[in-house]
């Protein structure tokens, strides 16, 4: 058999999955990801030689010129949807983790610190909403990683200690995580239970996300038209991991939502309502920040 490229494990806990219950005896917990990133995508208006062309449509400005329309539908996220989906939270008495951009932070500093005053997790997304893969120089990404950890830290007065960058990390991410002392890296898409990567030079655990049950699948031509489309497709996956964990097996599911997407009144809906789902499901599940369930995991299974 001819060398592969890289190394990609397939495998994983090969159906001997740990078991162990979460903090409050569940053997599901759920994660609430809310994406802050409005600010930090590429736009011409800031200077960047294109503008982002994925929001409510396709942008239809030419590349190059600035998009005045795509910049208005990214800041209804932070002047509007925000708002609405803290309120929310606060009413079911739920936790999430805010994945922060370092630069929608440092436009907004106010913004994040409602968020962290709320009880809610600080992550690091990246400085620009962007792949870490696209860094040409360990260096720059380097840069770019400290320069998010002291914006969000001055903002919210907490160090984060989780990430999850847009699209994929780069080969020397994970390097850079564990010489900064995160706890957790979350861009994985292949398990449902976090893992260690004993690849680097200690341990770092992987706290997998989530692609399907995602509101990006709002603008997505094969995804979610309705905001019952999305509830139905968490309750679906609910369903089949409380069965897994009624026959003992632990089990993560991972819920992302974004600002400008599921902030937006139509799709609201979805949001309200999976939240009181998840609150009526009781101590059946635990609903956790990402560096609780992380430290969870950690007790429960060494490295």
């Amino acid at each position: 058999m001819a060398d592969l490229p890289g190394h990609r494990d397939l495998v994983g806990y090969q159906g001997q999955w740990p078991r162990f219950t979460w903090p409050n005896g569940a053997r599901l917990a759920v994660s609430i990801a809310v994406n802050f990133e409005e600010g930090a995508e590429w736009q011409v208006g800031d200077g960047d030689p294109v503008s982002e062309r994925m929001g409510e449509v396709l942008s239809v400005v030419e590349p190059g010129r600035r998009d005045m329309g795509q910049e208005q539908i990214f800041a209804y996220g932070m002047r509007a949807g925000l708002w609405r989906m803290l309120g929310a939270l606060e009413r079911q008495k739920l936790p999430a983790t805010f994945l922060f951009c370092g630069q929608a932070v440092e436009r907004a500093p106010a913004l994040a610190r409602a968020a962290t005053d709320g009880g809610h997790e600080a992550a690091v997304h990246g400085w620009r909403w962007r792949p870490h893969a696209d860094y040409e120089t360990e260096a720059a990404e380097a840069a770019d990683l400290d320069r998010s950890i002291a914006v969000i830290e001055e903002a919210c007065g907490t160090r984060p200690i989780g990430f999850f960058c847009r699209g994929s990390e780069s080969p020397t991410t994970r390097k850079l995580l564990i010489e900064r002392d995160f706890l957790y890296t979350s861009n994985a898409f292949d398990d449902d239970l976090p893992y260690w990567d004993r690849s680097g030079k200690r341990p770092l655990i992987v706290v997998p996300y989530a692609l399907d049950s995602n509101d990006m699948k709002f603008f997505h031509p094969n995804g979610f038209v309705r905001a019952g489309d999305m509830v139905d497709y968490v309750d679906d996956a609910l369903e089949t991991l409380l069965a897994e964990a009624r026959a003992g097996h632990t089990r993560l599911l991972n819920i992302g939502f974004h600002l400008r997407i599921v902030g937006r009144p139509g799709r609201f809906a979805a949001f309200a309502r999976i939240l009181e789902r998840l609150s009526d499901l009781g101590d059946q599940i635990y609903v956790g920040r990402r560096d609780d369930i992380a430290r969870a995991f950690q007790a429960a299974v060494p490295s």
